[in-house]
């Protein structure tokens, strides 16, 4: 079946064999799409297998009414209702009623009916009226496949049996149409692969990526926690994991102070007047908190005040607060700024997804000339940080898109600018044409991690529009006012979600360099412990944090609890390592076991923590 066609590429679209047969479509210049696991031939594949799977219900559940079943990200999904409640316990009968029809090559056709007609077909089914709702136009394309059909655009594969490789995977809620005043419906998630290979790899890493759960492992090493009392989607630093963010702080911080960024700091309250001509008041606004604080002590004419989603005002205002000239561009601002995002509660995940985060912002203001020049600089000190972390990672520029501002040229030059950047520094990149934001062209990092999967994170956008708003300038050559271009810029995103990141990326085993414990002393008895504690103390004049494990506890236990921290080093002392000034190490990283000089271990550690980017 490798060889089969299952689709076409026209103008960067999928369209399926059904669509080309019914609307007799010319393919002499498409590009064919071949079954296999390609991100193409998936988009079909995993919209095929999310109607298979409706039949299956279809079939297990006559009653069952559905509502929209699209792909998403590794696989797809389907909103239902059922008379008989679906948990996780039935997804295996429902994926083995998959498998016997896919297995049967039922045909999978397109038909076309006015919007009219589709009405009064489905005018019992009250899900369907409220998608019919949602298709523009007045005509609207059925699949069916046996005895069961349903309002769909496709693609879809000719028939079941290239949906052999599925797996349903788990059973949640989600409101009719995303609005938490309709009804709750079923929605069922699963994947499908072309190949038994590929979907075998995915579940492996799905295993693998449970072991790794960043809200386990926080758990478990005593680094974060939440608390429905205190505030939902707030995270709390408990000692070991304040101790992991500070480092992490202390490494991007003297990297940015090396690549003459300055250190600023802005207010986490702002007046609503700002946010009201930067537009994120108009445009923003049911993303972020606000508040009123008195104008005098009798409580008069209080004034609205928004707790900031992002760090980009101040900035400008600290560009704006004295006349600047052409000959101090660029100017570079960091700040490590803690904002406040609105998040619906269904959606908050662990430290992925949070209401309070602090992102490694920094703003470039620039010249048009200077974008090109600024960029590679931006992607240089990327690929310096993921390279440290051992990421590789990928990158896409966003165009203009349909809804803009500023001029048909600085558009083109900023645009160009990204480009060029990414030519000169030999940097394969997507493009994502019209998917800039409003206000410039942009480039997104996205970076692979330990067990293949992908993560959004850094992100390099040009702006014309606070400039404008804020009707920021500097003084060029020939003593005239000429308007800045401004560059958002975060490499890492947001603390917060690059911990996460990189807890599931080392499994909890993080670097020395930024490892929140480095070490932890596991004296045999109580007159060793004075010894660990004299190293202990030396390295604590390095700001370098260890634990002794001196409890009532056997030493085999203690040893095991302490590899349970899963630190660097394991250091046992008893009396030969007092006797000779030595350490016993358990090295976690090489997975051998060997002695050194107590001062030589205090220089590894030392030197291991110094890193610099």
């Amino acid at each position: 079946m490798n060889n089969d066609v299952i689709g076409y590429k026209i103008d960067n679209n999928i369209v399926d064999l059904q669509t080309v047969k019914t609307k007799n479509i010319d393919i002499s210049n498409a590009e064919p799409i071949y079954f296999n696991d390609s991100e193409d031939a998936l988009e079909i594949i995993r919209h095929s297998a999310a109607h298979l799977m409706a039949q299956a219900i279809k079939e297990l559940y006559p009653d069952a009414k559905f509502y929209i079943g699209p792909t998403i990200e590794n696989g797809f999904y389907y909103d239902l209702k059922t008379q008989t409640p679906i948990s996780d316990k039935d997804l295996k009968g429902i994926e083995k009623k998959m498998k016997a029809l896919a297995k049967k090559k039922i045909p999978i056709e397109r038909y076309e009916i006015s919007k009219a007609e589709a009405v009064e077909k489905f005018k019992d089914d009250e899900l369907k009226q409220e998608v019919l709702k949602m298709i523009p136009g007045d005509v609207v394309s059925i699949y069916r496949q046996g005895d069961f059909e349903d309002l769909c655009r496709g693609p879809h594969v000719p028939n079941t049996k290239y949906l052999q490789n599925v797996k349903l995977q788990k059973v949640a809620g989600a409101y009719l149409g995303g609005d938490s005043q309709n009804e709750m419906l079923t929605r069922i998630y699963g994947t499908a692969f072309a190949t038994k290979e590929a979907l075998a790899k995915y579940l492996k890493m799905l295993e693998e990526a449970l072991k790794r759960d960043h809200r386990k492992l926080g758990k478990e090493l005593e680094l974060w926690m939440f608390d429905e009392e205190v505030a939902p989607g707030m995270p709390i630093w408990l000692p070991k994991g304040a101790m992991l963010r500070s480092n992490l702080e202390k490494l991007l911080f003297s990297a940015h102070i090396r690549r003459y960024y300055d250190p600023v700091r802005g207010p986490e309250l702002l007046k609503s007047d700002m946010w009201k001509i930067s537009g994120h008041y108009y445009n923003y606004k049911e993303n972020m908190y606000f508040t009123e604080i008195e104008k005098d002590e009798e409580g008069k004419e209080a004034e609205e005040y928004g707790i900031k989603p992002m760090n980009c005002l101040a900035h400008v205002k600290i560009f704006a607060h004295k006349t600047r000239s052409y000959k101090e561009l660029p100017l570079r601002f960091f700040e490590f700024g803690t904002v406040h995002r609105h998040e619906k509660s269904g959606v908050l995940h662990g430290l992925l997804r949070v209401r309070e985060f602090t992102q490694d912002d920094a703003h470039i203001f620039c010249r048009p000339d200077q974008i090109e020049e600024e960029v590679i600089k931006v992607l240089d000190f990327v690929d310096t940080i993921m390279q440290k972390f051992g990421f590789t990672y990928e990158m896409e520029i966003s165009t203009r898109p349909e809804k803009s501002i500023g001029s048909d040229e600085i558009w083109e030059r900023a645009t160009n600018a990204l480009k060029q950047a990414l030519n000169k520094l030999n940097k394969n990149y997507g493009v994502d044409e019209g998917g800039g934001a409003f206000y410039g062209p942009k480039i997104d990092i996205k970076i692979t991690d330990a067990i293949g999967r992908k993560w959004q994170c850094g992100t390099i956008q040009v702006d014309f529009n606070l400039p404008e708003r804020f009707d920021i300038t500097y003084v060029d050559e020939n003593n005239e006012r000429k308007r800045p271009v401004m560059i958002h810029r975060a490499i890492i995103g947001s603390f917060e979600r690059f911990i996460a990141i990189l807890t599931e990326h080392y499994a909890g085993e993080f670097p020395t360099f930024i490892a929140p414990i480095k070490a932890i002393f596991v004296p045999i008895n109580e007159k060793h412990i004075n010894y660990t504690k004299e190293i202990q103390k030396e390295l604590l004049e390095d700001d370098i944090k260890t634990e002794i494990f001196a409890s009532n506890d056997s030493l085999n236990k203690r040893i095991r609890n302490a590899e349970k921290q899963k630190v660097g080093y394991v250091v046992i002392v008893g009396d030969e390592e007092v006797e000779n000034g030595l350490v016993a190490i358990r090295d976690r990283k090489k997975r051998e076991q060997y002695k050194m000089k107590k001062g030589e271990f205090v220089e590894m550690i030392k030197k291991l923590s110094e890193v610099k980017i």
